[in-house]
């Protein structure tokens, strides 16, 4: 692998970065919270002037639950929009009652079935 080819892959892995995470609808603050690291390691990181690690860039796939080979650069975009609002929907929904979650979930599961008819 050239160094050319190098960069571009160490520029995509932290443009995919950047994208899942604000997808996830998380701030680089609330990340380093989550992961333990420095605030300003995500900033370094998403800019391209820190390396990730393996292991970060599991746990960075893990917690934006992307695909790890697709922050990894490899493939096209795999975000479907839909999943993409639905998780965003779960994690504001932590203030809710569990009577309430049911509600939902229900509703969900009738959805589905409807759809499937």
């Amino acid at each position: 692998m050239t160094n050319n080819e190098t960069n571009e892959s160490r520029n995509l892995i932290c443009s995919r970065l950047s994208i899942a995470r604000n997808r996830a609808g998380l701030s680089q603050s609330q990340v380093a919270a989550k992961l333990d690291l420095p605030r300003p390691s995500i900033s370094e990181i998403e800019a391209g002037r820190r390396r990730v690690s393996a292991e970060e860039l599991i746990k960075f796939s893990e917690l934006y639950f992307v695909d790890l080979e697709w922050l990894a650069g490899k493939g096209e975009n795999q975000v479907d929009p839909i999943r993409d609002e639905l998780y965003l929907a779960a994690r504001n929904a932590k203030g809710l009652k569990e009577e309430d979650i049911e509600k939902i979930i229900d509703l969900l599961t009738s959805l589905k079935s409807e759809g499937a008819k």
